[in-house]
């Protein structure tokens, strides 16, 4: 477990990756290839990467453990927290000019963030003046060196490329929910997710930044230059920023969190039962069962599109902070687990799932840096080809 993994790291097409297979309590972990090429440090189960999006299905539980305290409610208004966002407006059409604005139908919702509804984008996702727009009010997705309240009223200022609730369109709607999260609380994201989650569940090395004394079990990140050559890119367009300012206050609810796969597998168990963990209870059963349950209409899955793909088109929805398998189809990666099977990937190359169907949980961790136009002419996709053959080989082991 697995040789096409090991295979696309011989190859140069991947530096590392640490993967883990856990069911009915027993986990097989293995670890491919390097953290630190240059210095030869192997990648071990405790390796340390950032996750990137695998980020947002753990902000979603912090917010719907407010929901079950009676803190919020789903259909709340986000602006009973943030007026800034009491009178929005919405382009006319996907690549309109930034004037090219109607009034928004409606406020958004708790639940429009969760399901990713809101009309909130990423510039990078995005076409039209909107995207550049994104870029230079927010800064850098991860690490954006705008404080939190600003950050807030900065987008808020910015239309919505759609309707509240009318379309999924991913972006910074999990970012936005992690702020507001922070902003009820009165404390900072990253305290608020320490006190209800990481340490009730043993989660000791994740977190927004890394201590000093784990530095050296961190993952360093890798690209590709023109040549398809594996190259370190620790703060490559400025997103991400190894060892992070001590003054910066932005925690990224969307794709902030670093973590292990000893770590992320005690949050993914979450999912299989009934929202605890070894005795230590999170969520009630009731309010998981939402989450893992598809929450857009038939035309809200079609229409859903980013990158050029359209991930909601057929056998899969997404509930409140995962995507969930509706059918299973062999032949899809998001797709091959049973019916109920939730999970989520993260850009640098990390992907989860939990299957409840099996009682099994499956996690893959690299540092594969995403970059766009290198993408789109085939370079750096290794790294699903591995997640791919990773799922495959458990799979079969399971069969």
């Amino acid at each position: 477990m697995c040789e096409i993994v090991q295979q696309i790291v011989d190859s140069g097409q991947l530096a590392g990756a640490a993967t883990l297979v856990w069911r009915n309590g027993t986990a097989q972990k293995k670890c491919f290839g390097w953290r630190d090429i240059e210095r030869e440090l192997p990648v071990e189960p405790d390796t340390i990467f950032r996750i990137a999006s695998m980020t947002k299905p753990i902000a979603s539980l912090a917010a719907l453990m407010l929901v079950e305290e009676g803190r919020i409610a789903l259909n709340d208004p986000i602006a009973l927290y943030a007026p800034e966002f009491s009178d929005m407006r919405v382009l006319r059409s996907p690549d309109a000019a930034l004037d090219e604005t109607d009034p928004a139908e409606r406020r958004i919702t708790f639940e429009d963030l969760l399901t990713h509804r809101a009309g909130l984008t990423y510039g990078d996702f995005h076409r039209g003046p909107i995207s550049q727009a994104y870029r230079n009010a927010l800064g850098w997705d991860i690490d954006s060196e705008v404080a939190p309240d600003d950050w807030i009223a900065r987008l808020s200022q910015l239309p919505l490329i759609h309707q509240p609730g009318a379309k999924m369109s991913y972006g910074c709607a999990t970012d936005l929910l992690g702020l507001m999260i922070a902003r009820i609380e009165g404390e900072p994201f990253g305290a608020v997710l320490k006190r209800r989650i990481f340490d009730p569940l043993g989660m000791k090395d994740t977190s927004f930044v890394v201590h000093p004394d784990k530095w050296d079990r961190r993952s360093a990140a890798y690209g590709f230059d023109d040549k398809e050559q594996l190259i370190e890119r620790c703060s490559w367009s400025g997103v991400l920023v190894e060892e992070r300012p001590v003054d910066m206050k932005y925690e990224s609810g969307g794709q902030g969190l670093w973590s292990t796969v000893e770590d992320y597998l005690r949050f993914a168990r979450l999912f299989l039962g009934d929202g605890s963990v070894d005795g230590v209870r999170l969520l009630r059963p009731e309010m998981l069962a939402r989450m893992m349950s598809n929450q857009l209409t038939e035309a809200q899955r079609a229409s859903a599109e980013w990158l050029g793909l359209k991930p909601f088109a057929r056998r899969q929805g997404f509930g409140l902070g995962v995507s969930v398998v509706m059918e299973t189809d062999a032949t899809d990666l998001m797709r091959r687990g049973g019916a109920g099977t939730v999970s989520w990937p993260g850009a640098f190359g990390g992907w989860w799932q939990a299957d409840p169907g099996n009682g099994s949980v499956l996690i893959f961790l690299a540092h594969n840096m995403l970059d766009l136009p290198q993408m789109a002419n085939g370079i750096g996709l290794g790294v699903w080809a591995a997640i791919e053959g990773f799922q495959k080989s458990a799979a079969d082991r399971q069969a």
